[in-house]
């Protein structure tokens, strides 16, 4: 009989101590099968959890093969568990670069220690794409969540962008109403399945040029709301520099409705891939 493997948590991008999106880390997963890895996402009850299958410490820098599991299926890529990993590993390893192999493709990452010994990450995403939502697909999503195609901000149409995960993305115009809006988790995690969105659905509200919020639904992986999503801040920044946000960081706030404040930092050069920044913390 193999010993159980040790689950480490985290919380990643936290914004206040009680903030940021929990995360399961497992380091040593190379002798687990897929069914073990679901059994123990599902057990963690966390919105992902990371499993390290592979390393390769021959090269320069650290290679690692990493595969995701919500409580009800595998991901091909999550941010917030690749932070908690990376933090992980710098916790054991001490700081520097890192790649990750995921479903996605390849994640470069860079990790910091600051004098107080807390971890910073950075992760640049795989080459994102941006592509129209169809207006049939995307009137049926704005149904599903109480909402019009009027009440979207017209400087920003509704896409879908991808850079690790494909995400749909809506702007809402009114900031109360993207703080009140309510959807059946169940019709939208069906319509989700439908459109191979394993990621989230991502609202966003535009609260300068350098900050938005963002509410990620995500029912299809049996968690309503996502307090912290980094996949999806890499897409929010795919699709912004299709609209001019280009060499700039942008700041993302998420959690609030779900009483987990968190802050993401997004960096958006010209071209190539999305760079995530935040942090994690030992959970327990």
């Amino acid at each position: 009989m193999t010993d159980a493997p040790e689950i480490l948590r985290f919380s990643a991008f936290a914004a206040t101590p009680e903030g940021g999106n929990p995360a399961g880390v497992v380091l040593d997963a190379q002798s687990l099968d897929a069914a073990t890895m679901q059994r123990i996402a599902a057990e963690v009850g966390y919105s992902e959890t990371a499993f390290v299958v592979g390393e390769d410490r021959t090269g320069a820098v650290p290679r690692y093969r990493l595969r995701y599991w919500s409580p009800a299926a595998e991901v091909p890529f999550c941010g917030h568990a690749t932070v908690a990993t990376a933090v992980a590993l710098a916790e054991r390893d001490g700081p520097g670069s890192v790649l990750f192999d995921t479903e996605a493709g390849q994640i470069e990452l860079q990790s910091t220690t600051d004098a107080a010994g807390a971890v910073a990450v950075s992760f640049t995403s795989v080459e994102p794409a941006v592509r129209e939502l169809r207006p049939d697909v995307r009137d049926r999503l704005l149904d599903l969540l109480g909402l019009t195609w009027e009440d979207l901000d017209p400087r920003f149409p509704a896409a879908e962008s991808f850079a690790g995960n494909w995400h749909p993305i809506i702007v809402l115009a009114d900031r109360d109403l993207f703080h009140q809006f309510r959807f059946a988790p169940d019709r939208v995690a069906a319509l989700m399945r439908e459109q191979a969105w394993l990621g989230t659905v991502t609202v966003l509200n535009a609260l300068s040029p350098f900050e938005f919020e963002a509410r990620n639904l995500f029912p299809v992986g049996r968690i309503t709301e996502d307090p912290a999503t980094g996949s999806a801040a890499a897409s929010t920044g795919a699709y912004l520099r299709q609209h001019g946000f280009v060499g700039r960081t942008i700041q993302i706030r998420q959690g609030v409705h779900v009483g987990r404040p968190s802050l993401l930092a997004v960096t958006i050069p010209p071209s190539g891939g999305i760079t995530v920044s935040g942090g994690a913390t030992r959970i327990g």
